[in-house]
């Protein structure tokens, strides 16, 4: 199968069942989806989720967040994957924040990555859940999940995923499509046992009778 027949058949699917698709982070604010995005890294949004709540609660702005060090943010979040680099990361990120950026979270991308814990997997999430860039941010699902249905071939970095997803995808669609991935990975196409049987874009998965033969 041609990938541009691959394509089709997954957008297709994709619109016509999950024709919304969001973050299922929880925020109210720019700032808050920041927070929670950098927290996300190597960690399930359910956890970050059960956790922010607290640490909004304690420190609800960036000049709130500022005022404090690393030491003072760990224990809101140490059930987070990696807290003291985060802890200090967040501290650092907030004081840039209202030091450069007067509190308010970049809309520029490259402006974004200059802020502590914000590289440029989070700089993409920011602009396709907030402002509906037209971007492909690259976290462990899409990476795997792209790999195995067949939307990149010999990937080797997220970048080099990100720019095949970027020229196979039409550019409108790019910000749900980084969800429809992250969501399959998540519920369908799981790392240690996908549910092929149940997964409605079997027919134009690349490895499903591979997955298929090993159940």
């Amino acid at each position: 199968m041609r990938r541009e027949q691959r394509y089709k058949g997954i957008i297709g699917w994709f619109s016509e069942h999950m024709p919304v698709a969001e973050t299922e982070l929880h925020f109210r604010n720019p700032f808050e989806l920041l927070v929670a995005v950098i927290l996300s890294a190597q960690c399930t949004d359910k956890r970050v989720n059960m956790t922010t709540p607290a640490l909004f609660e304690a420190f609800p702005t960036p000049q709130a967040m500022a005022q404090v060090s690393g030491e003072e943010i760990y224990p809101y979040i140490r059930s987070i994957s990696y807290p003291n680099n985060k802890a200090k990361n967040l501290a650092a990120m907030a004081r840039m924040l209202c030091s450069e950026f007067g509190g308010e979270v970049p809309t520029d991308l490259e402006a974004l990555q200059r802020l502590p814990g914000v590289g440029r997997k989070t700089a993409n999430v920011m602009g396709a859940v907030l402002w509906q860039r037209e971007v492909m941010p690259v976290d462990t699902h899409v990476f795997r999940v792209s790999a195995r249905i067949g939307l990149t071939r010999n990937a080797k970095t997220p970048l080099q995923a990100e720019q095949q997803l970027e020229a196979g995808f039409p550019s409108h669609l790019l910000p749900i499509a980084h969800h429809w991935l992250i969501l399959h990975g998540r519920y369908t196409c799981t790392a240690r046992a996908p549910k092929c049987a149940d997964c409605g874009i079997a027919e134009w998965c690349a490895s499903r009778n591979k997955y298929m033969t090993d159940r």
